[in-house]
């Protein structure tokens, strides 16, 4: 798949398309994240077929009701243009579902139903389990991480990109990742390379909290 188009792009939705709203259940609090309504034009406009692959516990856990949930997804594609393919996972931890990232089952759904192989995918989220699902579907994961992604993370994903914008380039392959030299470089990562972030003593993304407390914390999703 490198150097050449992918054949999906898959994303997750909070905290990557749209900002996250812990089990949001209002169309109205639906904000498109910066760069998202361009990224996702630059996809269409290349001819890639985008589908939204989401964790959306709130559903199993009495939070938010299927048709909230249904609103919310209208009002995304209202700003952000029509999707292709959703596939959403409405089980929480316990269920032990296949869907669940950071389980494959979404990425393989999606990529059936988009008459692709999900080897030749590209999936694009803000936390690890999005990048782990990525690599247990057999698809190419990048990260972008956000104030809730964890270091760890950021240390373990094979790819970074510093925004969705950037995430794209990268999946169109307009882009090749480099190593992370330092906080004024944006972080990119080819999988061997040495990590960074906590592992390399470097910050591996402009914080918006001081680099010696903790990212707030991060609801289940």
């Amino acid at each position: 798949m490198r150097g050449s188009l992918p054949a999906a792009v898959l994303f997750d939705r909070d905290g990557t398309l749209v900002v996250d709203v812990p089990y949001n259940r209002d169309p109205d609090q639906v904000r498109p994240m910066p760069h998202a309504a361009a990224a996702l034009d630059r996809v269409r406009r290349a001819g890639v077929p985008i589908a939204v692959v989401t964790n959306q516990s709130g559903v199993a856990r009495g939070l938010i009701t299927p048709a909230e949930l249904a609103a919310v997804n209208r009002r995304v594609a209202e700003l952000l243009g029509p999707i292709d393919v959703w596939e959403i996972c409405p089980h929480d931890e316990s269920a032990g579902c296949p869907c669940r990232k950071p389980r494959p089952g979404l990425i393989l759904r999606a990529a059936r139903r988009l008459g692709v192989v999900a080897r030749d995918c590209v999936v694009i989220g803000d936390i690890g389990r999005d990048v782990e699902a990525a690599a247990r579907a057999g698809a190419r994961g990048i990260l972008v991480p956000t104030p809730v992604t964890r270091a760890a993370e950021v240390a373990a994903a094979p790819e970074t990109a510093p925004d969705l914008a950037a995430a794209v380039a990268l999946a169109l392959g307009d882009a090749a990742p480099g190593p992370y030299r330092g906080p004024h470089q944006e972080p990119h990562r080819r999988p061997g390379q040495e990590p960074y972030g906590a592992a390399a003593g470097a910050s591996p993304w402009r914080r918006p909290w001081p680099a010696a407390g903790p990212p707030p914390p991060r609801p289940p999703r």
